[in-house]
């Protein structure tokens, strides 16, 4: 008698287990195979039934239809199938609600009660795609991380020891023909939901004069997001549209993209006139990115000006009026400083949503009354209801594009002024983000570990001749090492090692202090900060880069990114030598 194959015997590839980033799951197309979506899937939903998150309400399972949606890359459609094949086998109903933004989702979901899945792999390149849940009150957090994983694996463990025959996929690892299913049919209310939560508190044809391009290509967004637009008033001219995936990213703009996006102004003014904006989001519609279009007397060459998600945030922050602010410890400067001069202290977190979410939920908890976070792509997070143009704002505590799009050309116009005028009210900080590339993922985690103090406390150390100071995350003294102390040696060694990336023929500094709360941000004694940061689930390695000027930040980024030598290849070459151990 011939034993019988188990489906992890007769698999043709070699399967990937999913890994969470800083905001959900994402990893290349090939790996994300119908069956590791479907253990993803079902394996989220039984944590979430566990931890009595997948409903506010009291349905029975049966009656209940959980929302999935997703963005328009060409795999999108296939992990759609296999989440549904997954949900559909919990035992509930499906609630498909389109090709549309991660936060129209979101919004949809949590008036609802009800947790959801966006399949979404935000900005990065089409090769490579992923799966976002949220909670029935708000996004999966850091803390719901470890549970997910655990249950997704013992998913996995049944699924690959299911008997081949019995098991609904194949030896590819995916859905045999007669178990997919077919998606039901679009509920566009989500659509409508989404875009009155911005019609109630922007008034409309408060923009009529404004003439704003909105750059389509792929972005999920690009057929609701300009009606929500229109109603501004604003006349919205649509360009750029097309069929393939486009990879941009909203956080590190490339020249190649700024170029494209001058041309296009460039054709529209000479059909319509005067551009006063042109605006777009990354894939999924949750970042948004902002450029004004100068008054330049050249129509052939206009000049744009990209203004970065973080700086773009604490305009919508002050037009909101708000009295809580967290953002990551990667933003700009600026801010910190610019609401320090209102008497307000932003609260500094790691970098990702979740961890933002948590520092917004902490001062709810607080009691503060309006509360806000964004990241420093642009997303912008609303945690609390905020009295607004005689309306009321509703929560998203997500990542969202439309609302900092909005509120900064409001904001501009109220006051009278261009987007840059606006813009030039902030404190006078620089910055400059942008990344590499198939940086190897085992020495960024290096990166992190080498420079992780043996005190969890500690994340700021600030160097002052024969001591160095401690802090924590609020920046208040939690104890100092001498330069005679082994902890103390050790530090002042890697930074040592660290200025001879960032050398004087560079035209840095000496480092006065590091912090180390989510990568290394590197403090220079002449006003200089570099800030190096390993993707969560890319093999990416980002530099955010602030001076006083935008020619030095733009500078130290290049320099960063230059290959095959730069500064971040030369950090490759230290860590890959033991830092450690200097």
């Amino acid at each position: 008698m011939t034993a019988q194959l188990h489906l992890r015997d007769v698999l043709d590839y070699s399967p990937v287990a999913s890994q969470f980033g800083t905001s959900g799951v994402r990893a290349l197309v090939r790996d994300l195979t119908d069956l590791e979506v479907y253990c993803l899937t079902l394996g989220t939903l039984r944590y979430l039934e566990g931890a009595g998150k997948v409903q506010t309400g009291t349905l029975p399972r049966e009656s209940l239809a959980i929302p999935i949606g997703g963005d328009l890359r060409p795999s999108t459609s296939r992990i759609l199938v296999a989440t549904a094949r997954a949900i559909l086998d919990a035992g509930y109903q499906l609630d498909y609600v389109g090709s549309l933004p991660t936060p129209a989702l979101t919004y949809y979901a949590l008036e609802k009660g009800i947790m959801s899945f966006m399949c979404t792999g935000s900005h990065i390149p089409a090769d490579r795609n992923g799966q976002k849940a949220n909670r029935c009150d708000g996004e999966v957090l850091k803390s719901d991380e470890q549970g997910i994983v655990g249950a997704v694996d013992a998913v996995r463990q049944q699924e690959y020891e299911r008997a081949a025959e019995e098991s609904k996929f194949d030896r590819c690892g995916m859905l045999k023909p007669q178990h997919r299913v077919s998606l039901p049919a679009v509920e566009r209310s989500a659509e409508a939901l989404y875009a009155g939560r911005y019609r109630q508190v922007f008034p409309a044809n408060r923009l009529l004069g404004k003439r704003i391009v909105f750059y389509e290509y792929a972005a999920v967004g690009r057929e609701l997001l300009p009606r929500v637009l229109e109603h501004s008033g604003a006349e919205v001219i649509r360009a750029g549209r097309s069929d393939q995936f486009i990879s941009i990213d909203t956080e590190a703009i490339s020249v190649a993209h700024l170029q494209m996006l001058s041309e296009i102004v460039a054709a529209q003014q000479a059909t319509h006139g005067r551009i006063d904006a042109i605006v777009t989001t990354d894939g999924d519609s949750d970042r948004p990115l902002i450029l004004g279009v100068s008054d330049a007397e050249d129509p052939i060459k206009p000049s744009l000006r990209f203004f970065p998600g973080d700086l773009v945030g604490a305009i919508v922050a002050d037009y909101l009026k708000a009295d809580s602010v967290a953002v990551p410890i990667s933003a700009n400067p600026a801010v910190h400083e610019y609401f320090l001069g209102k008497g307000l202290t932003t609260t500094k977190t790691r970098i990702g949503s979740p961890f933002v979410i948590e520092a917004m939920q902490q001062a709810l908890a607080e009691g503060r009354q309006r509360v806000v976070g964004w990241e420093a792509n642009g997303g912008f997070l609303v945690g609390s209801e905020i009295p607004l143009n005689g309306g009321v704002l509703r929560p998203l505590p997500t990542r969202d594009a439309i609302l900092p799009i909005l509120a900064i050309m409001y904001a501009a116009a109220e006051k009278g002024s261009t987007l840059s005028e606006l813009f030039d009210r902030l404190p006078q900080w620089y910055g400059k983000a942008d990344l590499i590339d198939d940086f190897p993922q085992e020495t960024s985690r290096k990166i992190l570990a080498d420079f992780r103090p043996p005190r969890e406390d500690i994340h700021w150390l600030e160097f002052h001749g024969d001591r160095i100071l401690l802090r924590d995350p609020t920046e208040a003294i939690v104890g100092e090492w001498s330069l005679e102390d082994r902890e103390g040696q050790s530090f002042d060694r890697k930074r040592q090692a660290l200025e001879t990336v960032f050398t004087q023929a560079r035209g840095f500094d000496e480092i006065a202090g590091i912090n180390v709360q989510d990568g290394i941000r590197c403090f220079f004694r002449n006003g200089d900060i570099a800030h190096i940061r390993p993707s969560g689930n890319a093999p990416q390695l980002r530099i955010y880069a602030y001076s006083r000027t935008q020619e030095r930040a733009s500078q130290i980024a290049e320099m960063a990114v230059t290959e095959p030598c730069g500064m971040l290849r030369d950090l490759q070459k230290l860590i890959e030598t033991n830092i450690a151990e200097l």
